[in-house]
């Protein structure tokens, strides 16, 4: 297959390239940027220069495609605009679909599990807690759309990933986050008992499921690229602490934004995760390290 896709330079967009050309595909990239270009060359990758904000390139990518992948995953942090990203985001898959439209093309597009459910094993089958997410739900809409899609003539499928999606060359993501921030401080935390559960994956896991996804996942369907399904806050402050040899403690609910920032609100969700309908429909089965075995790694510590 020609496969169209968007973040292909990014830590996740980059292995799915590389997944995709070791299997035979062949990719071209969405580029914005000299270097961006550059390393998809590297890698034997096509080049197609744009943005997210081009929309009439993203629908010429998709039209010239066999199928497209979004793997563009934007970081959220304090020093961001979430509201106008997921709006970007929202006309541009919105923007590839339509040009999908009625072509039975496959287009993955990546989604999350955080907050899609509460205290209890989320599944494919649930729909994320809009009014429980507030803010957080701001990319919810663009899922919405994708699964819609499948009643357009796209085999669209919404690829949930797990928040904690880990390996080397995490710079970004939540793992190196809370790294830093027990560096910062001096003590590896986490909140009350520290009971509450986040699911994991490993990064070149889940490149693995968006190549099966875009080559077989039905139309309107829902993935969960998901391994471990709910890692305890106070396992992974464990083990950071005892990387970076500081003392692991709680810090109450109230002082959470105080200690983590930006994921105040975040890190006292309690939002399990299975992939069990993903593996069985799939045949998806993850095969690298596990959250905490990767934590312990070299890679998350000594990245400069």
């Amino acid at each position: 297959m020609r496969i169209f896709v968007t973040g292909a330079t990014g830590y996740i967009g980059s292995a799915v390239v590389r997944e995709l050309l070791g299997a035979g595909h062949q990719v071209i990239g969405l580029a914005r940027s000299d270097s961006a270009a550059a390393a998809l060359s590297a890698v034997g990758a096509d080049v197609r220069r744009g943005e997210l904000e081009d929309l009439d390139s993203l629908r010429a990518g998709a039209t010239a495609a066999d199928g497209v992948i979004y793997a563009a995953n934007q970081h959220i942090s304090e020093t961001t605009d979430p509201a106008a990203r997921a709006r970007v985001e929202l006309s541009a898959v919105e923007a590839i679909g339509a040009a999908l439209e009625g072509s039975d093309k496959p287009f993955v597009v990546t989604s999350g599990t955080l907050g899609l459910t509460f205290g209890r094993l989320g599944t494919e089958a649930d729909a994320p807690d809009v009014e429980r997410l507030g803010a957080w739900a701001l990319r919810v809409p663009t899922e919405h759309a994708v699964i819609a899609m499948g009643e357009r003539g796209v085999r669209s499928a919404a690829l949930r990933l797990a928040p904690l999606v880990h390996g080397e060359g995490d710079l970004k993501g939540f793992t190196p986050t809370l790294i830093g921030i027990a560096r910062a401080k001096g003590v590896s935390a986490y909140v009350g008992d520290g009971s509450n559960r986040w699911p994991a994956v490993h990064r070149l896991d889940a490149a693995h499921l968006y190549r099966l996804a875009v080559e077989a996942a039905p139309a309107g369907s829902r993935l969960h690229a998901v391994d471990d399904e709910g890692v305890t806050f106070r396992e992974i402050a464990d083990a950071i602490g005892r990387q970076l040899k500081v003392p692991v403690v709680s810090v109450a609910a109230e002082d959470a934004g105080n200690h983590f920032g930006f994921l105040g609100p975040l890190v006292s969700i309690d939002s399990p995760t299975s992939s069990a309908l993903t593996q069985e429909r799939l045949g998806w089965r993850p095969t690298r390290p596990t959250l905490i075995a990767d934590i312990k790694e070299d890679h998350y510590y000594f990245n400069d």
